[in-house]
């Protein structure tokens, strides 16, 4: 007697592990999993972090990161691509030249910079790298607010709206700007989709109390998920958007500082607590 087994499209994870489990890999495989695809994974780096800072980042030999990729292309059928945390030089190359054998493959870039706590994560060679080679080869990009100032060496007050276009112009073919860190006082948030050509498509969502660890990881991995699901790009971050709210939303304290998002919120959980 044969089992049918039930065809699910694969999302393949590149990033760093975070042991505190809030970001990075494991939080690609929670995000991805909970929005209908399967996660496949490349670690680039190992770091020591826990939901206050970044301690410490130990790459991986860009070699490995390349076996690990071939590894899942030669036995399976990848439908989109998430990239976080690369962490090196080597981790960059190795990326870019996965994406150019892989040209047919959508790619989601979280452009991780610095840690939530502010540790910083990339030099300013590795920045040079993602402009001049990695954005080109990315079907969207969705850096925050100083991470869009970065790449683009604006001021810390520089207009969003150019640090979008500029990205566009490094050949990218949409940036979502996220505008959690803009403290402009207001209860709200403001999500920006830019693609070039067309309207910007704002987004707005209650501003949740609090600072969270992972939200960008979450974010971007569910996008990649309704990516590979077929869905339009709007349609998926817009899903990717709704999703993250929501985890925020449930999220929950495992350490001393930062909350973590709860992406497996829809699951039934014994002994949860009741709300009172």
């Amino acid at each position: 007697m044969s089992i049918e087994t039930q065809t699910i499209p694969l999302v393949l994870a590149i990033g760093g592990h975070d042991p505190s489990g809030g970001a990075g890999i494991q939080a690609d495989i929670e995000a991805i999993g909970a929005n209908g695809a399967h996660a496949a994974t490349v670690t680039t780096c190992l770091t020591v972090q826990d939901s206050c800072n970044v301690a410490a980042l130990h790459p991986v030999d860009p070699s490995i990161i390349h076996a690990q990729a071939e590894a899942i292309f030669t036995d399976c059928s990848v439908a989109s691509i998430k990239i976080g945390l690369l962490g090196s030089v080597g981790a960059v190359e190795a990326v870019v030249d996965l994406l150019r054998r892989h040209r047919n493959i959508p790619a989601v870039f979280d452009p991780v910079l610095s840690a939530g706590g502010g540790s910083d994560l990339a030099g300013e060679r590795l920045i040079g790298l993602l402009r001049s080679r990695l954005l080109a080869l990315c079907e969207l990009i969705t850096p925050n607010t100083h991470e869009a100032r970065r790449l683009t060496s604006q001021a810390d007050d520089g207009s969003l709206d150019a640090c979008a276009q500029a990205l566009l112009d490094l050949g990218t073919r949409a940036v979502l700007i996220t505008g959690t860190h803009e403290l402009t006082g207001s209860t709200d948030i403001t999500h920006r989709l830019y693609r070039p050509g067309q309207p910007v498509s704002a987004s707005v969502w209650q501003r949740l109390p609090g600072e969270f660890h992972g939200s960008g990881c979450t974010l971007t991995s569910a996008v990649a998920a309704h990516l590979a699901l077929g869905e339009t790009l709007e349609t998926a971050v817009q899903r990717g958007l709704e999703f993250t709210w929501l985890s925020l939303l449930h999220g929950f304290r495992s350490g001393r500082c930062q909350s973590l998002p709860d992406r497996l919120f829809r699951l039934p959980r014994e002994g949860r607590l009741e709300d009172e």
